[in-house]
């Protein structure tokens, strides 16, 4: 196929390159600056340069491609709510120039807020509310009630691996900068987890096989106690490993003592997608995610 991929150099987003241009399929990655599209181009892919503003650019690749992944979106917190929205727009544009051709549009959401407190599956639906953050999912819903084949490809919050700039990370740099690897109460709330390579065959395997579900989880940990996690960090910095209140960790507190397990269990037997990567637990426990 001819795949069109949004964030084609991102974390997630060069992963599902990898495993597309691997598989054969001809891609075509968005990039936004030189070096990113020299990245991309020592892929095999081709570069398209743009943004998620420029609409019209985004409109003529999904009307020349077979199929379109979305994986781009701006993890800058501060300003969430504006990158929701340009997210949003990015995917109406995207689906707009699909509708009525029957080729598929994968778009990328997260389990994190799905179902807190229990175990999400597939067919958990993300609240409407207006004080839920991210919209990419909705777009996408509403898209598919216009005919166009959209699905969503729901990742845990921690997609690790080597290179990982994400959540764990960030719970590293926080370890070192207080003298502590915390974690909130007894620890026992649960993150789900996916090494990256295994998400971006998730994503091949949902097109390959015609995108016929809703959502599909990209989860191979189903939940690992926090306390675990913390535990790993620390005995790698040589810090201790203790309780803390969540203003201990700031703006990240929320996201630290968050309970989110995620099952892929639907996923996985509609697939037949398999995890082979590391473990969460294994991966963060190698000395390249230490390394300054």
């Amino acid at each position: 196929m001819r795949i069109f991929v949004t964030g084609a150099t991102g974390w997630v987003g060069s992963a599902v390159v990898q495993e597309l241009v691997g598989a054969g399929h001809q891609v075509t990655g968005l990039a936004r600056s030189d070096d990113k599209a020299a990245a991309l181009a020592a892929t095999g892919a081709e570069v398209l340069r743009g943004t998620l503003d420029d609409l019209e650019v985004l409109r003529s690749a999904a009307l020349a491609a077979d199929a379109v992944i979305h994986t781009a979106f701006n993890h800058d917190f501060s300003k969430l709510a504006e990158n929701a929205q340009q997210d949003r727009r990015a995917i109406e544009t995207l689906g707009s120039a699909l509708e009525g051709s029957g080729r598929p549009l994968l778009v990328t959401s997260g389990v994190a807020l799905l179902a807190p407190g229990r175990v999400a599956t597939e067919a958990d639906v993300p609240s409407s509310a207006p004080s839920y953050p991210r919209k990419s999912e909705a777009a996408a819903r509403a898209l598919a009630e216009r005919g166009v084949r959209a699905a969503t490809v729901r990742l845990p919050p921690s997609v690790h691996g080597l290179g990982d700039h994400g959540f764990i990370p960030i719970l590293i740099g926080m370890a070192r900068a207080k003298g502590v690897s915390a974690y909130i109460g007894e620890g026992l709330n649960r993150w789900p987890g996916v090494h990256r390579l295994d998400a971006g065959r998730l994503y091949r395997l949902a097109l390959e096989q015609g995108t016929t579900a809703a959502a599909y989880h990209a989860v191979a940990d189903e939940g690992v106690p926090f306390k675990d996690i913390a535990e790993v960090i620390g005995r790698r910095l040589g810090l201790p490993v203790e309780s803390r209140d969540r203003e201990h960790f700031g703006w990240f507190g929320d996201f630290v003592g968050a309970d989110m397990p995620a099952s892929s269990e639907r996923t996985r037997s509609l697939l037949g997608w398999e995890p082979t990567g590391p473990d969460l637990l294994t991966d963060i426990d190698q000395p390249s995610y230490y390394t300054v």
